[in-house]
């Protein structure tokens, strides 16, 4: 079964060319030097991109891979301009960034509902000869074509806005607790890779407050590399506000594990490493509060850094209140806050690795080519001659 959850689409957008101006010459009768009054062309549409908070995905825009905003009208004699074409809007979900399928470069970027950028301008309309009339030319039998269109090819890409991210190995109990703390019903079961697509959650909290949870695919060793679902959606937790490190207290290392998911995140983008950290000790139901206080003070010890740590079971239900404590906390403390609000005018978005490029696009199912033929080159079937073949 397909799912809807699209995060990545490839489409070819093109804005729309401007009119041409109109050379005409006044003809009335009684007045047979009447001068020029050929109208201006009408300007071209735009292709914008807008920001819709009731999207999610980019579902509504996989079957549509072709965008075309409208061609301006021609002028017209008595100086009537030519119509302006109609713009064409593509409204995204916030987080969506958009790149140059051709060279991997950064385009722009969609924060905000209502947010509108213009991605192609259409183009100028031409001027009439009317415009051209001078003293000493008072005929001017030229005019201006118009502006050619702009076409480009781009990729949207979906990056979720989230306040928590959950970060962890698979089978560690991210979908378990995220069911635990909100309405969400993502996939469980008790097998590695359950969870194949992102899964947001909004986390009621005390005085009718809430937080955004993300619960993203697990990550392996080497998954910055792309090994398991690779790249693909750890770009999902770089605008979290804070990442929640969950591993399993059967593990057989858990500061090892903590380290290996660190470095995964500091391959993949080290500005990562900048946001708040969280750790949770998952599945604690199995062990009893004696071994569950050793293991807090091995890894106090270990881990050079002042780390939150908290030991929950989401089936059990223990430890979600603290969690939540923990997490409101951080949410809201003023260096989250003070970074939260720089990192809104100094967030960069690098360029696609053009070494890696092709295989990303292939492994996201858009490998294709697509064609694009101008209206105006397609001729009138009753323009071609069709000639009679005897056998």
């Amino acid at each position: 079964m397909e799912s809807n959850f699209v995060d990545y689409v490839k489409i070819y957008c093109r804005s729309g060319k401007g009119g041409k101006g109109s050379m005409h010459l006044r003809h009335v009768k009684y007045n047979y030097n009447g001068g020029p009054d050929g109208g201006d062309g009408g300007d071209g549409g735009s292709v914008i991109l807008r920001g819709n908070h009731n999207f999610w995905t980019l579902l509504h825009l996989r079957y549509q891979r072709h965008v075309y905003a409208e061609h301006g009208g021609n002028g017209s004699k008595d100086k009537c301009h030519g119509t302006n074409g109609k713009h064409q809007y593509i409204d995204v979900p916030c987080g969506t960034v958009v790149y140059d399928a051709e060279t991997g470069k950064y385009v722009c970027d969609i924060t905000y509902d209502g947010q509108e950028v213009v991605l192609l301008k259409g183009g100028r309309g031409g001027l009439g000869n009317f415009q051209f009339r001078t003293a000493t030319n008072q005929a001017p039998r030229f005019a201006q074509p118009g502006e050619p269109m702009q076409e480009m090819t781009v990729i949207l890409e979906l990056k979720l806005l989230a306040d928590v991210g959950l970060v962890g190995f698979p089978n560690a109990g991210k979908s378990t607790l995220l069911s635990a703390l909100s309405s969400a019903r993502p996939k469980i079961a008790n097998y590695p890779f359950t969870t194949l697509e992102p899964s947001l959650g909004i986390v009621a909290y005390h005085d009718q407050k809430s937080f955004v949870m993300a619960d993203i695919p697990g990550i392996i060793e080497g998954a910055s590399e792309g090994k398991g679902l690779g790249l693909r959606f750890l770009r999902h937790i770089e605008r979290n506000s804070l990442l929640l490190f969950m591993v399993p207290c059967d593990s057989d290392d858990i500061v090892k594990d903590y380290g290996v998911l660190l470095n995964e995140l500091r391959r993949f983008n080290p500005d990562m490493l900048d946001k708040h950290r969280v750790l949770a000790i998952t599945k604690c139901d199995m062990i009893d509060e004696e071994l569950a206080t050793m293991l807090r003070e091995e890894i106090v010890k270990e881990i050079d850094e002042p780390l939150p740590i908290v030991f929950i079971s989401a089936v059990a239900q223990q430890g979600l209140n603290e969690l939540k404590d923990i997490l409101w906390e951080e949410l809201n403390s003023e260096s989250n806050k003070l970074q939260s609000i720089t990192a809104e005018d100094v967030i960069v978005h690098r360029d696609k690795d053009m070494s890696r490029f092709s295989k990303e696009l292939s492994d996201e199912g858009e490998d294709i080519e697509i064609e694009f033929v101008d209206e105006d080159e397609i001729e009138e079937l009753e323009d071609y001659e069709i000639e009679d073949i005897e056998e």
